[in-house]
């Protein structure tokens, strides 16, 4: 700041607030929220503000939305209203952002409007805010810790209003957080500044791409078929499926569920028909709830050739381009592009005779035509898919173009971590079970070894063994333990390279360790997102085979998590990705349709495909070798399977604040992470922007100390109680001319160096865009509750439903 420093004061006693600002009590303010701006014209006396509203209590639910209302803004909206002691005033506009290093620590301004009571006119004001952060993506949520006041400046107001305006700041500090929108910090962010880090070792090998213009549907068996024995019925079913596959012992033939009807083959590659009658074995099935869809669909619904679906059998982790007929190819502006439009999945082409471009996995892959051959081509992508707008209903796929500014954000969410402490003694380890003899075998590249024949992720490391299981590591002396919380994992472990199935637990890291609790951190690599090529990407692209077993009644299945096979896009409103469709098969995900139990020997079917998305609705997280799921879309992430009790969630804050739009409990500060983006905001670089009003306000603080404001006409400057308009660049060279101008007509007129204009005019079009994007999110959480969105415009591309969900099971 260059203001004079007689009228800055820095308090000790802020050195450390109790905790945050009152600014995240949204639900006390946010009637005041789409007020009026306190200023309504230039030179006007600005209204005093309405009084702040009562805060809801904790147990209080959240007022209602009533259809067609507007969504409330998930932060509560800005600018926020403080009351003090002595009857004054205060008004704090939102924060700007300068800098977010690491996503741990923030440094913010923000223009401060203090009215003493019976005051005709407000002492406007800045404050410089550092803080820690953490992020609950799932709320797109930033809250903040450790917030001190570094600097205030407010040009003219007596050094005890100003002490008493910045003590009031610190009386607004209950136990809890600041809390701002996620996107209102991304939109200020200079993406040029984040660094991908790409896991190394992550593959991009084209999967089986098959393609149908007319009804198809794509049958993924992690494998060969492995087939399981039915009590007292002579049919087998296939457990390395999502789909009902079974078959038929008696006449060797195949049966596949589709929906209500059936097909079938006598080969499970084909050729299929319609099934006609079915084995007497169909009616014998189980009474329980394995078998509900299926018997739900016994004796099944007649197929005529028109409604016959093609099928693919695939052995191997495959993806299907399923068109409404021929390819029905959009112009995209500006670009050499075209959409291919009748379709869910993300397909272009460049000119109707050029290369065809397919987008799984967050992997783009191309072709000469449909039918292939298929190429890696995320590396040499045309130019112009950095030109997809927004408002594109398939421009989600920027996030997985190179360069692209929400590619860059895609990697940055993807490697902020998610923090849990978890209590050493209250916090029990899950039962673990081997089939037969624990068998460990040797991890490549390592001197670790991992075992195999149990649905645990077990470690062995010299004659220790450690156990990763949903976020917690556990120890033991012994493969069959007893298992403790352990704070002290082996280096050795984070070494384990991509290429093993292990991978995963490398995302898990020790923040803390105190003698009662560990504070862990997981990334979304734990769950399957890979940064790679620039882009957030799902899977590592190695295929991991299964564990299979045959000693006993039922085969014992472990299976591992695939990167292709269901239909994997890129989610920008949640920053993970979301599963398949129909053609899919009916559990969702692909793969794995039953998930058997080691303590029990038998198998839940439908028991949630793998992937990111379970069978029943949008969650974040997805455990395949335990088969438990977590994390929907309001949010509990990786640690929400351990409850509530024995495992503090660093989130919890934000789950919290979205039910009751307050902000209490602790918030646990992640230090580790598994590498990535890190994030620079540029202070005094030019930049050019539009400028438009938002319903944040449009009151501003400068870099230099002095506040700002931009109603459309142009930028204006707070001096000595009057609003006074800063001279452009060009009305500088007619500044003479100006200035006498100005003086026959009695006003002045302001002068404020390029840097701090450039600043102003960045900040402004971040806050206009970030109050977008908040509104954008919370209308698409409102309307949607599978949580899958085509476009970063809601109004561009709306939202696409999950399709058919599945039924079963799950544990």
């Amino acid at each position: 700041m260059n203001s004079p420093t007689d009228r800055r004061f820095l308090p000790a006693t802020l050195t450390c607030l109790r905790g945050a600002l009152l600014f995240g009590q949204a639900a006390a303010f946010a009637a005041l929220a789409t007020a009026p701006s306190l200023f309504a014209q230039t030179g006007s006396t600005p209204a005093k503000p309405a009084a702040p509203a009562k805060p809801t209590t904790a147990a209080a639910a959240p007022p209602r939305t009533t259809a067609g209302a507007a969504p409330r803004e998930v932060d509560g909206g800005w600018p926020r209203d403080l009351g003090m002691k002595d009857g004054g005033d205060i008004r704090v506009f939102q924060p700007q952002i300068a800098s977010w290093d690491g996503q741990k620590r923030i440094v913010m301004y923000s223009a401060v409007s203090y009215s003493a009571k019976g005051a005709q006119k407000p002492a406007l004001g800045t404050v410089k805010i550092e803080a820690d952060s953490s992020v609950a993506i799932d709320e797109r949520l930033v809250n903040f810790s450790q917030v001190r006041l570094t600097e205030s400046n407010f040009p003219g107001l007596p050094n005890e209003q100003l002490k008493a305006v910045v003590a009031t700041l610190a009386d607004a500090v209950p136990q809890g957080g600041l809390v701002l929108g996620l996107d209102r910090v991304l939109a200020r962010l200079d993406k040029s500044q984040i660094i991908p880090r790409n896991v190394n070792g992550v593959k991009a090998e084209p999967p089986a791409i098959f393609y149908s213009t007319s009804r198809a549907v794509l049958v993924n068996l992690d494998g060969d078929p492995i087939w399981s024995p039915i009590k007292d019925n002579d049919l087998k079913f296939a457990v390395n499926t999502n789909w009902d596959l079974f078959q038929h012992a008696v006449n060797k033939t195949f049966y596949l569920r589709d929906n209500d009807s059936w097909l079938s083959a006598a080969d499970i590659k084909g050729p299929w028909k319609p099934a006609g009658k079915l084995p007497d074995g169909f009616a014998k099935l189980p009474a329980d709830e394995n078998w509900k869809d299926v018997k739900a669909a016994v004796p099944g619904r007649t197929l005529d050739a028109k409604a016959m679906p093609q099928v693919f059998v695939s052995t191997t982790p495959s993806e299907l381009i399923l068109l409404q007929g021929a390819p029905n190819y959009l112009a995209i502006t500006g670009t050499t592009l075209l959409w291919v439009s009748n379709t869910e999945s993300d397909v272009f082409r460049q000119g109707k005779t050029g290369p065809i471009f397919f987008l799984i996995s967050g992997r783009w892959f191309s072709a000469p035509e449909f039918s292939g051959p298929w190429t890696f081509a995320t590396p040499t992508l045309p130019e112009d898919f950095k030109k997809i707008p927004l408002s594109h209903a398939r421009s989600r796929v920027l996030a997985s173009v190179p360069g692209t500014d929400q590619a860059a954000e895609a990697v940055l969410l993807a490697q902020i971590p998610e923090t849990a402490r978890v209590s050493k003694k209250e916090i029990k380890a899950p039962e673990v079970q081997y089939q037969g003899d624990p068998q460990f075998q040797p991890i490549d590249q390592t001197k670790v070894a991992r075992a195999t024949n149990t649905d645990k992720d077990i470690i062995k490391v010299g004659d220790l063994y450690y156990m990763c299981v949903d976020g917690v590591w556990f120890m033991g002396r012994s493969p069959n333990g007893p298992w403790e919380v352990t704070g002290s994992v082996p280096g050795e472990i984070y070494e384990i390279p991509v290429s093993s199935p292990a991978y995963p637990v490398t995302q898990v890291t020790v923040v803390e360790d105190n003698s009662d609790a560990v504070v862990f951190a997981t990334t979304a690599a734990y769950t399957g997102m890979m940064v790679g090529w620039g882009c957030a990407v799902w899977g590592t692209g190695w295929y991991y085979p299964p564990y299979v077993y045959y000693g006993g009644f039922y085969p014992a299945y472990y299976p591992f998590y695939p990167t292709y096979g269901y239909h994997a896009s890129y989610n920008p409103w949640t920053g993970t990705y979301s599963r398949g469709m129909a053609a899919y098969g009916p559990y969702g995900g692909a793969g794995v349709g039953a998930r058997y139990n080691p303590r029990t020997g038998t198998y839940a079917r439908g028991a949630a495909a793998y992937g990111p998305y379970g069978a029943r609705g949008a969650a974040r997280a997805y455990n395949p070798r335990t088969g438990t799921s977590a994390a929907t879309r309001q949010g509990s992430g990786v640690y929400g399977s351990w409850g509530q009790t024995a495992v503090q969630r660093g989130n919890q804050w934000a789950t919290t604040s979205r039910a009751t739009n307050r902000v209490t409990g602790t918030t646990t500060r992640a230090t580790q992470g598994s590498g990535g983006g890190e994030a620079v905001t540029r202070r005094g670089s030019q930049g050019t922007s539009g400028v438009a009003r938002t319903g944040s306000g449009d009151v501003y603080a400068g870099r230099d100390g002095n506040v700002y404001k931009n109603e459309g006409s142009g930028w204006q400057k707070y001096d000595n109680g009057n609003w006074n308009s800063v001279a452009t660049p060009e009305q500088r060279q007619q500044a003479q001319q100006r200035a006498n101008d100005a003086r026959a007509q009695g006003a002045t007129r302001s002068t404020t160096d390029s840097s701090t204009m450039g600043q102003l005019n960045r900040d402004s079009a971040a806050r206009v865009e970030g109050a977008q994007r908040t509104r954008d999110y919370s209308s698409t959480s409102r309307s949607s509750s599978s949580g899958s969105s085509g476009s970063y415009r809601p109004s561009g591309g709306g939202t696409r439903s999950m399709p058919r969900g599945g039924g079963g099971r799950r544990r």
